[in-house]
């Protein structure tokens, strides 16, 4: 019998890329996925931080995609070689400070590097594989940046999979690609899916047998929310660079962020979850918290003078129970093990200037 044709999928966790591949599982191909952590993904880590998330699943819902499908899923950490498509994209960005199309031009090109006959293979993964062709969930339509019938071509060319990239549910809006032309799939068993609306996706789902699945509504990064762009802009522009790590990343995800003056900002706990996860910088940045009442952690990012300690005092005073108290202690604690107490008024509402919401 010849030998069944390999395909590696995109998973992102969301609807589209699970139907897209249990489409092509179900023509007798063999599938595994294969994931790209950027950092600035929607995934588990944050809905389990905060609060209000938690009746939603604590799960990375790539992994639970993978696992409704039975397949084998590699994620890749690509954080570093990430940084030039988020800092020099070749299309610009979306909306907000989102590089979709250039975003997905990386990841295809990613995948296309582990195509049976390429050059350029990782030794390291699934060097054995000898995948055939690559699966994404695109959709015609459903991404302004993206997703449209010019970008198609775009991201099959810039990434170098030409067309051994398959797009199983729009696939008869598009021409032939190399798997439906040699037979490796039947055109005829893919979809003709366009547009933002979600119902056909959502049927097809129900009558392939799935009860549940992650983002009907699409979208797994952060770079395409306002508000967090809007605190990355504001985190480069106060460094006086647009370099960024792990951490500042995950930070700009936590708390509430208010920015007193250029030179120092406050990242407050909103939640006893978030409040934990900040515990876990105290060794990098200045902490403060109530000692004379219960309230949130504040990490203090930046070179604070005295007085603006004293000014985050009485800021963090006014998030803590003590907000209606004459007087609130406030520790001050700093990486290098000194600590000092300030005795502070809180700032009333109105004294909180809206300016320094920063994301707002």
């Amino acid at each position: 019998m010849p030998k069944p044709k390999r395909a590696v999928a995109l998973i992102s966790g969301g609807l589209d890329s699970m139907l897209a591949a249990k489409v092509i599982m179900d023509q007798g191909v063999e599938v595994e996925g294969v994931n790209f952590f950027t950092g600035f993904c929607v995934e588990g880590h944050t809905h389990a931080i905060r609060e209000k998330q938690r009746k939603k699943p604590k799960r990375n819902n790539a992994l639970w995609v993978a696992e409704q499908l039975g397949i084998r899923l590699h994620i890749v950490d690509v954080i570093e070689e990430y940084k030039d498509v988020l800092l020099n994209p070749k299309h610009g960005y979306g909306a907000n400070m989102n590089p979709c199309l250039d975003c997905k031009v990386f990841m295809v090109g990613k995948a296309a590097s582990l195509l049976h006959g390429r050059d350029g293979a990782d030794d390291n993964f699934m060097t054995d594989h000898d995948f055939d062709f690559i699966i994404t969930g695109e959709v015609i339509g459903q991404r302004p940046k993206s997703q449209r019938r010019a970008t198609m071509p775009i991201i099959a060319s810039e990434s170098g999979a030409d067309d051994r990239l398959l797009r199983p549910l729009c696939a008869k809006l598009l021409p032939p690609t190399l798997p439906e032309r040699e037979g490796w799939v039947e055109r005829d068993a893919l979809y003709d899916f366009h547009g933002r609306n979600r119902k056909p996706q959502m049927a097809l789902a129900e009558s392939l047998g799935f009860e549940d699945w992650a983002q009907p509504a699409g979208g797994c990064c952060f770079l395409t929310d306002a508000q967090y762009s809007n605190k990355l802009v504001d985190l480069w522009e106060a460094r006086g660079s647009r370099e960024y790590e792990l951490d500042d990343v995950m930070l700009l995800k936590v708390g509430r962020h208010l920015r007193p003056a250029p030179h120092f900002k406050l990242i407050i706990g909103r939640e006893e979850g978030e409040n934990r996860y900040l515990e876990g910088y105290r060794n990098t940045f200045i902490a403060l918290h109530a000692t004379s009442h219960n309230g949130p952690l504040c990490l203090v990012d930046g070179s604070p003078t005295a007085d603006d300690l004293a000014l985050a005092a009485r800021i963090l005073a006014r998030y803590s129970q003590g907000r209606d108290a004459a007087e609130v202690t406030v520790g001050v604690d700093r990486p290098d093990g000194t600590s000092e107490a300030l005795r502070v008024a809180p700032f009333s509402p109105s004294e909180i200037e809206s300016g320094w919401h920063v994301g707002a």
